[in-house]
């Protein structure tokens, strides 16, 4: 597979280009399973960002009934055009992604979807957080990141891989790392090793809630992280400690609990508390 990938690059002219972070899979086998993690069946729309050289757009549209990807790099069309010739069911647009509106690019994709994508590493957070805050449509996403980065969005809180991007998954879903994948199954092989992490998307988890405030909250809470939480929220909202001692022992959070001890409905009932005492609007 990966001697086809080098064929298939050189017969287009195309090269890789390491601003895109290019690293493409040339494993069928894990591709293939990829999708299977995905969940991906017949009915599903799937949207996959950074098409590379197509062949997990390819795993991806022997299983799904309708396929939408968006790819960078223009140089590749001739490439992905060769890969993708005898699927009907894919509609590759070029173009950044975190450049669409988000209401544009769920229109496009006509009612609910699955994000499947091999996501470049410098655009991993912003494009997580740009759809788990935004989406109206999303189901789930299944992203193949740095292994380091995987275990950040699946960690559990008072470990030291919690961080405000695992609770802002939290907030909306609940994520796992499903699939571990050596860097030895890249081409070019990365200097890090990756893993896949799915995230099921829940729109009715805390539903009701103001989330602009909470994440707010999230943010200034993770302002100073070896600081405890009544600091930075002192600090955050210039309030006294006789203040926030009284709103975090009205949300039962510890008063030397610091900002990676707290679940998202520990941020949820804070946030609550906050405006009940009239401190947030």
């Amino acid at each position: 597979m990966e001697n086809s990938l080098k064929t298939l690059l050189r017969k287009h002219n195309v090269s890789l280009k390491k601003a895109y972070g290019q690293n493409f899979l040339t494993d069928s086998a894990l591709l293939d399973e990829i999708v299977e993690k995905a969940g991906v069946e017949s009915c599903d729309t799937v949207l996959e960002i950074g098409c590379g050289a197509g062949a997990l757009t390819r795993a991806i549209a022997k299983k799904a009934k309708r396929v939408i990807g968006y790819e960078i790099d223009t140089s590749l069309k001739p490439v992905l055009s060769d890969v993708l010739s005898e699927y009907k069911n894919v509609e590759i647009i070029f173009g950044d992604i975190m450049k669409q509106k988000m209401a544009d690019v769920e229109k496009k994709l006509g009612g609910k979807y699955i994000m499947v994508a091999n996501l470049p590493y410098y655009i991993t957070t912003p494009i997580i957080m740009q759809f788990i805050e935004n989406a109206k449509n999303l189901s789930a996403m299944v992203i193949m990141v740095q292994e380091e980065v995987a275990y950040r969005l699946a960690s559990k809180e008072s470990t030291s891989d919690y961080g405000a991007i695992t609770v802002g998954i939290n907030l909306r879903g609940e994520a796992q790392v499903v699939l571990k994948v050596g860097r030895e199954k890249f081409s070019p092989p990365p200097n890090v090793d990756s893993a896949v992490v799915k995230i099921v998307i829940n729109h009715d988890k805390f539903k009701s809630v103001d989330m602009t405030a909470v994440r707010n909250i999230v943010r200034i809470a993770f302002s100073s992280r070896r600081k405890m939480l009544i600091n930075n929220i002192m600090n955050g909202f210039k309030l006294s400690r006789e203040v926030v001692e009284k709103l975090l022992t009205d949300s039962n959070i510890s008063l030397t609990a610091r900002g990676e001890n707290l679940t998202a409905k520990d941020y949820v009932c804070l946030c609550e508390t906050m405006k009940k005492a009239g401190v947030i609007q």
